[in-house]
């Protein structure tokens, strides 16, 4: 126990003196920004008027209400999130090739299961505080352009989906840290993010979303049709989640890091 906390400790601090927090940070939080400006020009039509085609664009999500926002919240933390968390896996997973720290890393007196689960312990807990501060200022957001339609039983069930997106999220992210790992650094994992994300908009289209596990979390969203995931898909989803992780940590065992 004491090993994989002085392991945790090490990945924490390699990682919150990088810059990636800071730029994931940032991203995120323009996401309530975007949502209070579309809910801001749907309760102004007028002003909508001056804007074109991005008063067309705002119509897509809605009407001007506290369900609407908050499910536009959800389906851009199901949809951006595939994207920013994935980076922050690849990040953690794929720096100590790109940097040549594979093998001091794997020279320290610790088991490699050790090293991988204190990784993603790392990656999870950041990405759950960036689901919490897009949730905390896009309620502060929504507050000050005085959305209108609140509901305390609404309100829960919206919370409730959120949460639930940002949980299913970060959980398919973790294949990820296999892509990183087997590419040895940055740029395969990156594809394969994008690779999912356009694949899961194809599959979502075609009416078969509930059966790919990176297009699960925007249905639950509400981002198709209201659609809500089935247990198969929650079954699907978790044992996507497991490959990646049980198949990351076999990897860094098995696998030979210096070639």
């Amino acid at each position: 126990m004491n090993k994989f906390a002085t392991s945790a400790s090490v990945e924490y601090k390699k990682f919150f003196h990088s810059k990636i927090p800071l730029i994931t940070l940032i991203v995120c939080m323009l996401v309530p920004f975007i949502g209070g400006f579309f809910m801001f020009v749907l309760k102004n039509p007028d002003f909508a008027e001056h804007l074109g085609l991005i008063s067309n664009k705002a119509q897509l999500i809605g009407t001007a209400d506290w369900p609407s926002y908050l499910s536009l919240l959800a389906q851009a933390i199901s949809i951006g999130g595939l994207i920013v968390f994935g980076f922050i896996m690849s990040w953690i997973f794929g720096r100590e090739y790109s940097d040549r720290t594979i093998k001091d890393l794997l020279a320290l007196p610790i088991s490699r299961h050790m090293v991988v689960l204190s990784k993603f312990v790392v990656a999870v807990c950041w990405c759950f505080i960036l689901s919490i501060v897009v949730l905390a200022l896009g309620l502060l957001v929504g507050i000050m352009v005085n959305i209108p339609g609140w509901s305390q039983d609404t309100f829960v069930q919206d919370i409730t989906i959120y949460g639930a997106c940002s949980t299913l999220t970060i959980l398919v992210s973790t294949p990820v840290a296999l892509i990183a790992s087997i590419g040895r650094g940055y740029l395969p994992p990156l594809g394969f993010m994008i690779f999912t994300l356009v694949l899961a908009q194809i599959v979502a289209v075609s009416g078969y979303g509930q059966f790919f596990p990176w297009a699960i979390p925007a249905l639950l969203s509400g981002g198709e049709k209201g659609l809500n995931i089935e247990e198969i898909s929650l079954v699907i989803l978790l044992l996507t989640s497991s490959i990646g992780l049980i198949s990351t940590m076999l990897w860094w065992k098995i696998a030979d890091p210096f070639h």
